[in-house]
């Protein structure tokens, strides 16, 4: 004889329905999650931006106002591109160059005479400040007229954050947030000058009779995994250690600004992450 099944109470079939919703959304929100998890960042301020569209990929703290150290390079060679001057005409470093800020030492003696294009190089790419004090320094109307180019060409960008005194990013005076400079390096990666310079491996100049090597500052131009269209890195103590790059990752154009990240490698770390992160989401979103 057969067993007669029992009939479900009307609310124990509710549950089951409930239950199996659960399970299913539980198994979508876990791919989902994959895609929208946060990214754990060891800089202070981060942003990365889509390129063409200005969509805010990931943000952290990015309107906070903070000293930018030699990120400040980018704008100094904007404005001495923008004046047009003779990019072959040499020019001698001199004791006005030498960092009364911080004590900082350069392999560029005084009385050098290198090309300003060279200059413009070893700032660009080396991060060599006595290179961007000479640029500022021989500007027409010497420095005081080069550090208004700078907040004139500030604030025609539309970096209402920013402030800058002298052009070697030394002084923590020089100022901007984190959503300023996503600004300058998008206006900066419009000079093919700019892109070339700052995202070259390494140069060799001529100095006072010796050939000198200088490398690039960003480790990751000479990685094989990263598509880099611009770099520049600062430091300097009030500042940590930043770093700003466009870049090609996950198939989209994204500016990538990284502020105040302690510890020496931790700026290169925190790159890696946001592109194994975009990876990895591009990946779901593809297999989905």
């Amino acid at each position: 004889m057969a067993t007669p099944q029992r009939k479900l109470h009307p609310l124990e079939g509710i549950v089951a329905i409930f239950a199996l919703f659960f399970v299913l959304a539980l198994t979508v929100g876990f791919a989902q999650a994959q895609d929208h998890r946060k990214v754990m960042l060891r800089s202070a301020s981060a942003l990365v931006l889509d390129a063409q569209t200005g969509e805010v990929v990931i943000n952290k703290n990015s309107d906070a106002v903070v000293p930018i150290a030699s990120i400040t390079k980018l704008m100094t060679a904007m404005v001495i591109l923008d004046r047009g001057l003779e990019l072959e005409q040499r020019v001698v470093v001199s004791r006005a160059d030498i960092d009364a800020i911080k004590g900082t030492r350069s392999r560029l003696r005084t009385g050098s005479s290198l090309t300003r294009d060279e200059l413009l190089l070893l700032a660009l790419m080396a991060s060599e400040n006595r290179a961007a004090a000479a640029l500022g320094r021989t500007y027409p109307g010497g420095m005081e007229a080069f550090v208004a180019a700078m907040n004139k060409k500030a604030a025609q960008l539309g970096m209402s954050d920013s402030r800058f005194v002298e052009p070697t990013g030394l002084s923590p005076a020089n100022v901007a947030s984190a959503r300023d400079l996503a600004k300058l390096v998008e206006a900066a990666h419009g000079y093919p000058l700019i892109r070339e310079y700052s995202t070259r491996d390494k140069a060799t100049v001529k100095a006072y009779g010796r050939r000198l090597k200088f490398h690039n500052t960003n480790g990751l131009v000479r990685s094989s995994r990263w598509e880099i269209g611009l770099s520049k890195t600062g430091y300097i103590s009030e500042a940590g250690r930043g770093l700003v790059m466009r870049v090609r990752l996950a198939s989209k154009d994204l500016i990538v600004v990284l502020l105040d990240s302690w510890g020496k490698k931790s700026r290169i770390g925190d790159a890696n992450r946001i592109r194994k992160w975009l990876e990895s989401s591009a990946s779901i979103r593809h297999d989905s």
